[in-house]
């Protein structure tokens, strides 16, 4: 394999999640909504991965390869399992997990928000809770006690995400396309994203930033000035907050083409017929994440990036493989064109809990779901090495 020399200091690992991972969140929003009755999940997420147990197998994995970061998230829920009320024991807990990272010569980033509220927030309404900026901010200083040589910390995980799943029927702010992204949602969203960048800024080492799903919007011919109205409030305004950060996470897997939905409006175009579509039904296009790195640099003046997440759900790891080479190449033609990438994090370490079923496999690694079992799959050892040159793939020819 060809390659070609990463930037100085580049930071190469995967990531994961608490709720999709730990297993046994039964404190927080999610787990409460997949045991309703009438949930939409296929099936709960259980035990997961037993990662809450077993993360030093999960670590010296990725350590084993040759990846040098782990990207893993605090649970809210676990840490303040009631309002107010702060557990010493859970925060230790993640105090464990970073050293053993640090023990593993592993760089940290810890994510404090991917996308589980306590159930108690949940249940006094979530992100519409009159006091949710303050309860996030008071969280952080919680956090924070336990990052003390932390250097990259993620606020909130893919925030654009969560305006489309917040509790959309109580907030009667009329917005952009509606029904869709809620506006009021979102700026709830920034003020506490920004609530607990303060707090993160006051410790004077940490890196403060938060990621966003970056769905890299293109237009069908003429629909140009809809493209830019339809992601105003699904992207562009969650990287217009981050201009004042000290970095911005892109996380890429797919393009969304914007035209005439036939019924008088716009939204995205369906698949043409014969397009090879990954295990969530999304378009395999590695080339996104250089689309998303170029425009998240227009939108935010330069402000440095770290790829957070990117990967592809299959069971075939030759494909995966393939996926990660042209994102990966796709990424090194950004950076020879000016863009400030400090990091690639490939989603997920684990084959894990996706959100409501556990058959998107994402993983570096199998999890044998009776055993917890870990098996590397082939892709792992790869892009380990690419780790240990610093170095990107090239393209053939």
């Amino acid at each position: 394999m060809h390659t070609t020399p990463a930037p100085d200091g580049f930071i190469w690992g995967a990531a994961t999640a608490a709720h999709q991972t730990e297993g046994g969140n039964v404190n927080s929003s999610n787990w409460y909504e997949e045991h309703l009755a009438g949930s939409t999940a296929k099936e709960v997420s259980g035990d997961a991965c037993d990662s809450y147990h077993r993360y030093p197998e999960d670590i010296a994995l990725l350590a084993d390869a040759g990846l040098t970061a782990y990207r893993f998230s605090l649970e809210w829920a676990r840490i303040e399992p009631a309002k107010g009320e702060v557990s010493t024991a859970q925060l230790l807990h993640y105090r464990a997990m970073i050293d053993a990272c640090r023990d593993a010569g592993v760089e940290p980033v810890v994510t404090l928000h991917h996308f589980t509220l306590p159930r108690w927030q949940y249940l006094e309404g979530g992100w519409y809770a009159p006091d949710v900026v303050d309860r996030f901010r008071s969280f952080t200083e919680a956090a924070a006690t336990i990052l003390d040589d932390v250097t990259w910390v993620v606020t909130i995980n893919e925030p654009n995400m969560m305006v489309n799943q917040a509790q959309a029927k109580i907030d009667t702010e009329v917005g952009v396309n509606w029904p869709g992204p809620s506006p009021h949602a979102a700026r709830v969203i920034a003020a506490a994203h920004h609530a607990s960048t303060d707090v993160l800024r006051g410790l004077g080492h940490v890196k403060a930033g938060w990621s966003v799903a970056n769905q890299v919007y293109q237009a069908a011919p003429g629909s140009e000035a809809q493209r830019d109205e339809w992601q105003y409030w699904r992207e562009d305004f969650f990287l217009e907050q981050a201009r004042g950060d000290d970095f911005v996470g892109v996380q890429s897997y797919l393009r969304t083409i914007i035209g005439p939905d036939g019924k008088g409006g716009y939204g995205p175009q369906p698949w043409p017929a014969g397009t090879e579509l990954t295990l969530t039904g999304w378009e395999y296009y590695p080339e996104a994440v250089g689309h998303a790195l170029r425009h998240t640099r227009e939108v935010t003046g330069g402000v440095p990036m770290m790829v957070t997440e990117n990967g592809i759900a299959t069971t075939d790891d030759t494909r995966r493989i393939d996926y990660a080479t042209g994102a990966l190449q796709a990424t090194a033609a950004a950076i020879a064109d000016g863009c400030d990438v400090r990091g690639y994090l490939h989603w997920s370490l684990l084959d894990n809990y996706e959100w409501g079923s556990y058959d998107p496999t994402f993983g570096l690694v199998a999890v044998d779901r009776r055993t917890f079992a870990r098996t590397p799959k082939p892709s792992l050892g790869w892009l380990g090495r690419l780790a240990k040159a610093n170095a990107f793939p090239v393209a053939a020819g």
